[in-house]
């Protein structure tokens, strides 16, 4: 159940990720089971996340990216190159979202 955001929440959820380091990189094994625990943790956690996924063609970054949002019922809120910024609003809500 991703959230959709407006381009003002997106703008505002970049310039909070400008300064993050990805805190998951996908490999030579791609989308696993345990990486997509690690990503759902890392959400859990930190409600905005950066994920690098390297070495894939566009298409098959796309793809990975989906599958990723799909099983963490997460937003993509940006993919530039390898780099993809995640967010999903955890119960304590850390990150408040200006209004739409």
């Amino acid at each position: 159940m991703s959230i959709t955001l407006s381009t003002k929440q997106k703008q505002f959820l970049k310039s909070l990720a400008h300064h993050l380091n990805p805190v998951v990189m996908l490999g030579g094994n791609g989308l696993t089971e345990g990486v997509l625990a690690e990503i759902d943790n890392a959400l859990a956690h930190h409600e905005l996340i950066k994920v690098k996924i390297s070495g894939s063609d566009r298409d098959t970054k796309q793809l990975i990216v989906d599958a990723i949002v799909r099983e963490t019922q997460s937003t993509a809120v940006q993919l530039i190159g390898h780099v993809l910024i995640l967010y999903r609003q955890s119960e304590n809500n850390k990150i408040i979202l200006p209004k739409k």
